[in-house]
């Protein structure tokens, strides 16, 4: 696509004055709207270097109210972002609707960048352009404008610029290794950035490209493309657009339905003590184990109200190092949460490799309590299983543990508890009006969690059901699959 693309003639100097003008003020304009219909735009800025990304993004965020809008500088990754997932520095910084994200460098330059240099193969590559079409596709489909432009030079012309830049002392800051490296092997990075640009070319997400031969001329191409692509984002907003569902490709196992699972499992206190004690200690010494190893463990926390999550997860803590694990409640979302992709609070709440992450409920909101309740669209649960199978993809791709556990009890059982926490006054605050009300809808919750478990339980992150009317069974049953994934893991490594 780069090698075949046909600049457009630059206009005369008045022309392009003029239409200068309008598109400022019609950007400008623009942000009034994007408020309104709160429409998250994310503008990726990548190329070469000295291309005068920099320069031309100083001179279209001009036009825009300060207050609304993020410019995230992205060179190399930090050490700590080294730790995570790949897409994780990328997604934590997303806008929240009704605001701009500009980000002068991206996971383009990221990958392409490794790739180039050898420090990932091509396998790896593919994998990370599979991440990233991915992720562009995610944020469309909820709501997001992505705008990618591609910041173009002649060989000859990027040449020019680093050394006027090296020649000035108060320039010369600015070029760097990578710059050299990249022009001395300008034919070679060009063969690569055409093969991304034409593999990450997406309808949902196209690229862009600048000629930037010109400061204004660059400036009149990226404002103009910027307003017409706000334009139709809101276009297709007032016409309640619906992203497809698309056909999920993993590899899923067989689950039974929660009413096929017998409940009637229970151990005495005696076989509870010993087995506790032993299987404690084991997880202790495999916690060692992968910290050295740097090896991310997630484990995550759903079932009914009352069905003893809280008590199974203190369990498995009691045994980790508090210098590394975490466990995140999830309630409701706060403002900035709810402003943004679903899965961002979770992304943002992701382990250092070598740390444990519980999370007492999950993602999998979105597909129970959120479609239950009305806080989505039908269209955005049906589509979140797809999603979230992809997320904990990435997480497995990224080397992760994923433990994924549905604790069980009886609509009796849960009764019971129910009773036993409203008689109780030091265990009140376990319960609400909410329970109640959730405890009446019952059935449609069985329903939904079913179809959940049905089209989440892939091959490589599947559910784990703990039979809980006995906390005692539940709690040596879920320390013994932790323990069981944790050493599978270490043995590959």
């Amino acid at each position: 696509m780069l090698k075949e693309w046909a600049k457009e003639e630059r206009p005369s100097d008045e022309e392009l004055a003029r239409r200068l003008e309008a598109a400022r003020a019609a950007l400008s304009a623009k942000q009034t709207l994007i408020k309104e219909k709160k429409l998250p735009v994310l503008v990726v800025m990548d190329g070469w270097g000295a291309a005068g990304k920099g320069s031309v993004l100083g001179r279209v965020i001009k036009n825009l109210d300060p207050r609304f809008f993020r410019v995230e500088t992205l060179s190399a990754p930090t050490s700590d972002e080294l730790r995570r997932p790949f897409l994780y520095r990328y997604f934590v910084r997303i806008p929240a609707e009704g605001k701009f994200s500009f980000f002068d460098g991206s996971w383009m330059g990221e990958v392409t960048n490794q790739y180039l240099h050898g420090d990932i193969d091509e396998k790896q590559y593919k994998e990370h352009l599979t991440s990233i079409k991915r992720f562009e596709r995610q944020l469309n489909d909820n709501g997001y404008l992505v705008v990618k432009f591609f910041f173009h030079i002649e060989e000859k012309e990027q040449k020019k610029r680093l050394e006027a830049l090296e020649e000035d002392e108060n320039t010369r800051w600015r070029v760097n290794k990578k710059d050299k490296w990249q022009n001395k092997h300008y034919d070679k990075c060009l063969d690569v950035y055409d093969e991304y640009i034409e593999a990450t070319n997406q309808f949902v997400a196209p690229w862009y490209f600048i000629d930037s031969k010109s400061k204004k001329w660059a400036e009149l191409q990226m404002t103009e493309i910027l307003v017409r692509s706000i334009d139709t984002a809101l276009a297709n907003a007032d016409g309640g657009r619906h992203a497809p569902l698309l056909q999920n490709a993993f590899p899923m196992k067989a689950i039974p339905k929660l009413s096929e699972i017998p409940l009637d499992k229970s151990m005495t206190d005696e076989e509870y003590r010993q087995e506790l004690d032993k299987l404690q200690s084991r997880l202790g010494e495999l916690h060692n184990e992968l910290y050295h190893k740097k090896i991310p463990v997630i484990i995550a926390y759903e079932g009914w109200d009352a069905a003893g999550k809280g008590g199974n997860i203190k369990r498995i803590a009691a045994a980790l190092d508090p210098r590394g694990y975490e466990v995140h409640p999830i309630a409701s979302p706060e403002p900035a949460e709810k402003s943004r992709h679903y899965l961002w609070r979770f992304w943002n709440r992701l382990p250092k490799d070598g740390h444990i992450a519980i999370f007492d409920r999950t993602w999998y909101g979105r597909v129970m309590v959120e479609r239950l309740e009305g806080f989505c669209s039908e269209n955005d649960w049906q589509r979140a299983y797809n999603e979230m199978n992809e997320f904990e993809k990435e997480l497995v791709d990224w080397n992760a543990v994923v433990i994924k556990f549905w604790v069980q009890i009886d609509k009796d059982t849960q009764l019971a508890r129910f009773t036993e926490r409203q008689n109780t006054p030091e265990k009140q605050w376990k319960i609400t009006d909410e329970d109640w009300r959730n405890r009446e809808k019952w059935d449609a919750y069985e329903e939904a969690i079913d179809e959940m478990l049905q089209k989440t339980n892939t091959a490589f992150a599947p559910w784990h059901v703990l039979e809980s009317n006995d906390k005692k069974y539940a709690r040596i049953k879920a320390l013994k699959i932790v323990i069981k994934a944790i050493e599978k893991k270490l043995a590959e490594v």
